[in-house]
């Protein structure tokens, strides 16, 4: 593959974001224990505008990650447990009658926020899912005609459970294809484990914790600005077509009940852009 010289410019941007990233996981790594994909996975969605669906069994810190990705990001942080009886405008908002003007004014659900965890998703009927999607896609909630945005960067981490199928429903194609990664969060090893425990024996408690001892490395803006920036990075006419034969393969495999759409393959390049980002390269590779 043919490699051209990065201009100095380049070069210090490269290394801002190769130690952005670098900080990131280190200030994580106070709290939270293991799951290097996951996190890895969560960042490389995050500054690729993706988002991310997370399979694993309970108890595994979830909601303490999301947490501390907050804390760390200085993004805000919302979530959302759903059930059978959870209504799209319990997820958007909606409109509610003042009193004081006499006039209808828009409540914002929690799906305004920066950081969103959809926690059991699939425990709510598809009608409910359909209210992530406009925003998920388009950073925008429509009531009553009128678009309201989601602040940027916005990104949703919905979870479920393998084990129980008792209760939940299926997400629906159209969804699952709007999430970049599928995540698989398992137990942590026995060091990990151990780490763990070490952490919550102490006698300070481990929110304080979060706030006292996990630094904020970054911001919004910074957030956008590195996202944007990514889509510089160079790839070659060569690995497109292999991430075009890739996605093409899953449609004729007979294991696959349905194949890639396109919009799979544009998150391949997406991520590959933004994993080559995170180690300093201004090129991807099929790694």
């Amino acid at each position: 593959m043919h490699l051209s010289r990065q201009n100095p410019a380049e070069a210090h941007h490269r290394t801002e974001t190769r130690e952005l990233f670098e900080r990131i996981l280190d200030e994580v790594g106070k709290i939270y224990v293991g799951q290097d994909e996951l996190v890895l996975g969560t960042l490389i969605a995050l500054f690729s505008s993706g988002h991310v669906l997370i399979e694993s069994v309970p108890g595994l810190g979830k909601t303490l990650f999301v947490r501390t990705l907050g804390r760390v990001l200085g993004c805000n942080f919302g979530r959302i447990q759903f059930t059978a009886d959870l209504m799209p405008s319990d997820i958007t908002g909606a409109p509610i009658f003042d009193m004081k003007t006499q006039e209808f004014r828009f409540r914002p659900g929690p799906v305004f926020t920066q950081l969103l965890l959809a926690d059991e998703i699939n425990r709510s009927p598809a009608k409910t899912h359909a209210a992530l999607l406009e925003t998920m896609q388009e950073y925008r909630v429509t009531i009553d005609g009128v678009s309201h945005p989601v602040s940027r960067p916005f990104l949703v981490l919905a979870t479920q459970n393998p084990i129980e199928s008792e209760g939940t429903y299926n997400l629906p194609e159209a969804q699952l294809d709007r999430f970049m990664f599928k995540l698989i969060a398992s137990y942590p090893n026995q060091q990990e484990e151990a780490n763990i425990l070490l952490l919550h024996s102490g006698q300070g408690d481990i929110n304080r914790r979060l706030e006292q001892d996990v630094q904020t490395v970054t911001n919004p803006d910074e957030i956008l600005r590195v996202t944007v920036s990514n889509a510089d990075v160079r790839v070659d006419e060569r690995l497109v077509g292999y991430i075009n034969q890739i996605v093409r393969l899953t449609r004729e495999w007979p294991q696959f009940h349905m194949g890639a759409s396109p919009r799979a393959g544009i998150a391949l390049m997406q991520g590959a852009r933004t994993l080559a980002a995170f180690n300093g390269r201004d090129y991807a590779t099929p790694d």
